[in-house]
């Protein structure tokens, strides 16, 4: 399954229908979270501009090269490189809405007339971090997953959907999604995590300032947003392109600062049909 939402990637798809150990190695760099006064314990942040493959579609071996991974939180880490743990924060997966209603139906964004404002495009119903209570709540339920990465083995998370806000019919705002991010910042902290933010080229520094580590930043070439996200976290940036286009232009001003990758869009397996990669 392809766990991945991002304003960028339905910009395409519109225009379409119309540091592990070889980061320490290499000079991975730690940094200690506790700013705020929590038992936080030291993060291993990732290097700026390592070779990188991204592969929440499904794992594979990293091709030669490549030093830092990003896979599903259900996946194994990849050996002797900086693994980053894929976690849907600010959404549920489409598999994953009847365990929702199941156990947590109140957890669930709602319009007026009771129905689930959902992520059209990836079919995904959007969770509702619209009161402190509930962000809360869902702190605890995704910290619980943010945990298991850093049981299995990785070093940072991702956590996507920072601009769910954008997709809920005016019934959040990007101070909720902020607010929610702080929780996680805090968790993956505690857990020796790093924490990365998805998307949301727009909250890079209110982010970065909220104790976010580097970004993960689907179509910053394609869409010029790179400079946000470079500006904010010192180069700390995995950049994933799905055109040949938004690869030139990612690879032509920023091929020497961040990570930068063309996939296919269903981020699928290598050897299976359709699998797409290359670097600058």
């Amino acid at each position: 399954m392809v766990h991945r939402n991002s304003q960028a990637l339905r910009r395409a798809l519109a225009a379409t229908a119309l540091c592990g150990a070889l980061a320490m190695a290499a000079g991975g760099c730690t940094a200690s979270s506790d700013d705020e006064g929590t038992d936080a314990k030291k993060v291993e942040l990732p290097e700026p501009g390592v070779a990188f493959d991204y592969q929440i579609g499904g794992s594979y071996p990293p091709p030669a090269g490549v030093r830092a991974v990003s896979r599903d939180r259900t996946a194994k880490p990849a050996l002797g490189v900086y693994n980053v743990c894929y976690v849907n924060a600010f959404q549920a997966q489409p598999d994953a809405e009847g365990w929702w209603q199941d156990h947590h139906p109140d957890l669930l964004l709602r319009a007026a007339d009771g129905e689930l404002v959902v992520d059209e495009d990836w079919d995904e119903a959007l969770l509702d971090i619209s009161t402190a209570a509930k962000r809360e709540r869902l702190a605890r339920i995704v910290g619980e997953w943010i945990d298991g990465c850093a049981e299995a083995g990785f070093q940072a998370v991702e956590a996507d959907n920072l601009d769910s806000n954008e997709r809920s019919d005016g019934l959040l705002t990007a101070a909720d999604d902020l607010a929610f991010g702080r929780l996680l910042v805090d968790r993956a902290h505690a857990a020796g995590l790093a924490l990365g933010q998805k998307n949301a080229a727009g909250l890079a520094r209110q982010a970065r300032r909220l104790g976010f580590d580097f970004a993960v930043a689907e179509e910053c070439g394609q869409y010029d947003e790179c400079g946000a996200y470079a500006d904010a976290y010192d180069d700390r940036v995995f950049v994933i392109e799905y055109r040949s286009d938004g690869l030139a232009a990612a690879c032509a001003d920023w091929a020497d600062r961040l990570s930068v990758v063309l996939r296919d869009l269903d981020v699928v397996k290598a050897g299976e049909d359709g699998y797409r990669r290359r670097t600058c």
